[in-house]
């Protein structure tokens, strides 16, 4: 391939002013880690994390 052919295609300023006015500049970018949101799947149980071994003994016999 020739280097005409990779050349980009000769605008006139008009036309150029008719894309920028339609189109406007690009969004801002946004980043992956902003992209998702995480939250647990259910809400957090305190009762579920309140294992104390002593009381499991006194309470089972063991």
């Amino acid at each position: 391939m020739t280097h005409e052919e990779h050349a980009e295609p000769v605008v006139d300023g008009a036309a150029a002013v008719l894309r920028q006015h339609r189109f406007g500049v690009l969004p801002e970018r946004i980043r992956p880690e902003d992209m998702v949101e995480t939250r647990p799947a259910i809400q957090h149980d305190p009762d579920r994390d309140a294992y104390d071994p002593d009381e499991f003994a006194v309470r089972y016999g063991l």
